[in-house]
């Protein structure tokens, strides 16, 4: 009697446990629609720009030095994107990525004049000088990741006084000065290429697919999207939140870092005040890229996309002989367009009549 009697809160329970399993899997696929609709708004984008000045000016757009030119410009730009991607992920965000990148690039300039003269150092030296760089930019980035993770200062106020601490480590140790040299056989691997195709913009090519797979097949990257999506949620379901926020922002400072190396690969100086206007213009990559500020989606594709569409304007405003100003106001009028259209879509999916759903049978 009582085996039979409990069966239809038995039944009761599996149905219900099913329409929530449905239910998850629904948002999931929303969620997933959403960022291919992005990625895919992203390519048609990049088509376009790399259409209009082609046909404005072919001969001098297509020529084979300017599409390479646009390759090696991209990938100092694009790590810094795909690292701010990251804490945009969580809900947060990370200001001190170009502090970072340029202390790393710092480092390996003094170094190299430390050990070396003219950038004539040996091959380990060459590898210890580029550890120690990127050994920096993971200290940055710990440092960010302790100060939000474990003291529990808001991402914007935490990045925004380390970018501070940084720059004016930097500009102190310099004395404001440019550093110059670096390791001759960084400098020939910043012009090396392979079929015509800059072996920077490989490196950047492999960091983006590293991270993509980081995301979309580890543990580590399904919890970054709870909890931006969620982070109550997140909590409850067991994830680490802290544990969470130190590798983001750890990885953070590893991308930035690897950025900085990039960019002494690609111009032998290093100084406290260089791409003092990346901070913006990465804001802008990753939120054209489709990664929603509020943390929850964001695709690498969508951010690598957005950052070669920015880099085919500027060349072709520079060929237009456009000057920077105008530039900036394109990269803002792109910005607003992007968050306008995203905006007017959510509102018709929020708008959009929900199918009700199944009631367990009684």
């Amino acid at each position: 009697m009582s085996t039979t009697g409990n069966r239809p809160r038995q039944d009761e329970g599996s149905l219900k446990e099913l329409n929530d399993q449905l239910d998850n899997r629904t948002r999931s696929l929303v969620s997933r629609l959403q960022m291919e609709h992005g990625t895919r708004r992203m390519l048609v984008l990049t088509v376009a720009a790399f259409a209009l000045f082609t046909v404005l000016n072919p001969s001098v757009f297509l020529d084979p030095l300017n599409i390479t030119n646009i390759l090696v410009a991209s990938p100092e730009i694009g790590l810094l994107a795909i690292a701010l991607m990251l804490s945009m992920l969580t809900g947060g965000i990370d200001l001190s990525i170009v502090a970072i990148a340029n202390g790393t690039a710092i480092t390996i300039a003094a170094l190299t004049a430390h050990f070396g003269h003219d950038g004539n150092v040996g091959g380990l030296t060459t590898l210890l000088i580029l550890v120690a760089g990127f050994g920096v930019g993971l200290l940055g980035g710990a440092v960010n990741g302790l100060l939000i993770s474990r003291v529990g200062i808001t991402p914007i106020l935490a990045t925004l006084g380390t970018m501070q601490v940084y720059n004016g480590l930097a500009i102190v140790y310099t004395g404001g000065e440019t550093l110059y040299g670096v390791p001759k056989q960084l400098t020939t691997f910043g012009e090396a290429t392979v079929a015509t195709i800059p072996l920077l913009f490989v490196v950047f090519i492999v960091a983006a697919v590293a991270i993509a797979v980081l995301l979309n097949r580890t543990p580590l990257g399904l919890k970054l999207f709870l909890q931006g999506s969620n982070e109550k949620a997140a909590r409850y379901s067991g994830i680490r939140i802290g544990r969470t926020l130190m590798a983001t922002y750890v990885l953070s400072g590893a991308l930035a870092a690897l950025s900085g190396i990039v960019i002494v690969a690609r111009n032998p100086t290093a100084s406290a005040d260089y791409g003092a206007s990346y901070v913006l213009l990465v804001i802008v990559i990753a939120i054209l890229g489709g990664t929603n500020p509020s943390g929850g989606f964001g695709t690498v594709l969508g951010v690598v996309l957005a950052t070669l569409t920015l880099q085919i304007v500027s060349s072709g405003f520079n060929i237009m002989r456009l000057s920077s100003y105008e530039y900036a106001i394109a990269k803002g009028v792109i910005l607003i367009l992007t968050l306008v259209i995203d905006q007017m879509s959510r509102r018709r999916q929020a708008n959009k009549p929900r199918k009700p759903r199944p009631e367990v049978a009684q």
